[in-house]
Formats: C-alpha cells, sequence, structure tokens
C-alpha cells in the first residue's frame, strides 16, 4: 500500500472501540510522501449504548501518537455520530478520510458512509479550502518550507477540481492541470526531506493568487448544491450501527493478520471536546 508499513492494519483492532474504517490520510493520500513522513492514519469508532444514552459519554475524539520501527503513526478517530455532523458540516478534511484509497479497514457502515459522501458534498466545501489554503500560504511565508507551499497547492487544486467536477480528488500528482508547470519538481524534492526548504522558483505567490482565483471562481459557477442532502440517511446508518454494535464487526485487508505491537510507547488521550484536528 504505496510503501507503508504492513503492520499498520494491525492498529484499528487495538484501540479502545470497535473500528468503523481507518484509512491513511497526509502526504501520502496527497501523493508527495518523504521517506521521513509520519503517517497519519484517520478514522471512526463505534461508542456502544451505555455511552451514548445515559448521563455519562464515551469520548467522541480519541488520539493516539507513538512511534514504531522508525515510523511516527498518529491516529485520530472519531464516534461514528460526531463523523457524521462532521460529514454534515461542509468540512473536508474528513470527507477526503472518507474517501481515502489507502484503506487499512473497512466495515458494511463504511461501505454505506462512501455511498453517502455524494450527497455530503456542497458548493460550500470550497470555504474549507480556501481556508486551508491560506493557512498553508502564511505558514510557508514564516517558514519557507516545501511542506506548506506543496499543501497550498494541493488544496487549490482539490477544491477547484472538486467545484468544477463533484469530484474528490486529494493526491496532487493527479491535479497537475490545475497548478504551474513546476509542480512535479516540487513534489520530487519534498519527496526527499519532510522537511526541506522550497526551492527559488519564480512566480509563486502570482501561481497561488492564480489558483486561489479559479476556485473562489469554480464555486460561484458550480454546480454542486447548498446543502447536503445526506441527512437523514446519514443518522440511520449511525443509529443502525449503534444497534448493531460491536457485531458489526470490520473487514481486514487482504494478507493482512491482527496481532500486537511490540515494544510500543503509547498514549492515548479521550477528547471530550473538540480538538481542531480531523
Amino acid at each position: 500500500m504505496n510503501g507503508l508499513p504492513v503492520w499498520l492494519a494491525e492498529i484499528p483492532g487495538e484501540q479502545p472501540y470497535p473500528p468503523v474504517f481507518a484509512t491513511v490520510s497526509g502526504a501520502h493520500l496527497y501523493g508527495f510522501p518523504s521517506a521521513d513522513s509520519d503517517v497519519d492514519l484517520r478514522g471512526t469508532h463505534l461508542l456502544p449504548v451505555e455511552e451514548v444514552a445515559g448521563l455519562r459519554h464515551g469520548p467522541e475524539t480519541l488520539e493516539r501518537t507513538w512511534t514504531r520501527d522508525g515510523v511516527e503513526v498518529d491516529l485520530v478517530t472519531h464516534d461514528l455520530a460526531k463523523f457524521g455532523r462532521l460529514l454534515l458540516g461542509r468540512n473536508g478534511y474528513v470527507l477526503e478520510q472518507l474517501l481515502s484509497p489507502l484503506v487499512v479497514a473497512s466495515s458494511a457502515a463504511h461501505e454505506e458512509l462512501v455511498a453517502l459522501a455524494p450527497g455530503c458534498l456542497t458548493r460550500h466545501h470550497a470555504h474549507h479550502y480556501l481556508g486551508f489554503a491560506r493557512t498553508q500560504w502564511r505558514l510557508f511565508g514564516k517558514s519557507g518550507e516545501l511542506k506548506p507551499l506543496l499543501y497550498t497547492f494541493r488544496v487549490l487544486a482539490t477544491g477547484t477540481h472538486l467545484m468544477r467536477t463533484g469530484e474528490l480528488e486529494a493526491d496532487l500528482t493527479r491535479l497537475y492541470a490545475y497548478g504551474p508547470a513546476y509542480l512535479p519538481e516540487l513534489v520530487a524534492a519534498k519527496r526527499e526531506a519532510e522537511h526541506g526548504p522550497a526551492p527559488s522558483v519564480p512566480g509563486v505567490q502570482e501561481d497561488v493568487a492564480r489558483m486561489t482565483a479559479a476556485l473562489e471562481e469554480a464555486r460561484e459557477s458550480s454546480a454542486l448544491p447548498e446543502r447536503a442532502s445526506a441527512g437523514e440517511a446519514l443518522h440511520d446508518v449511525v443509529v443502525r450501527a449503534r444497534l448493531r454494535g460491536a457485531s458489526s464487526g470490520v473487514a481486514e485487508p487482504p494478507d493482512r493478520r491482527p496481532g500486537r505491537p511490540d515494544g510500543e510507547a503509547a498514549v492515548t488521550k479521550p477528547l471530550d471536546r473538540p480538538t481542531g484536528r480531523a
């Protein structure tokens, strides 16, 4: 799976709640992982009925960060109900996680969510990508690192493609047509080092401004709807999955065997409020 560690498939089953799905996000999904990139695992867990129906509520978000075999792994999962609310909240992060082709664990509920994803898309997702691009552009201005510059180009291209086609594509290497001709050069440089400086290329500021304007124009002319239409269906998915509980099961990817990794230094942090991470 794109050079990712084979032991990733062991991780979802080791968590305190049944996983609905887990996928790889971050640089591996975006098409420019470095040899020293960490692995961003994102997904959804399922709280049992007794932790949502009573006075005490289980953790809506779980975070875990650790290192294994020299690879840093960053895991963030949301309870299924919270994930559904984020999907309806025009959140591009969770859509990319849901539709990531780098699937580590899946389930029947995951397949239902994927099928409902088109009904979550709206033209207002452009705001997410415009805001993300502004943040990364500011980071590039402060650090001069290549990573935030590539993130800027990536989110602008992804957002424009989404507005024009209704298709979510997070891999920058599939979106070169939306950006300047030097993008492959930047991607090649990023693959050499996670935190290296950006190569000197002329016209970067003008290219970012042009791509920003293209996304804004695509938003105004997009055929995507104003509002999501999948709300009731998402509600039904959450209810059915909650009532089934752990019996919903998780489908292991082929040629993977679950197990407990040895020698990990791991921390799991339950969070009862939004953390700003997705």
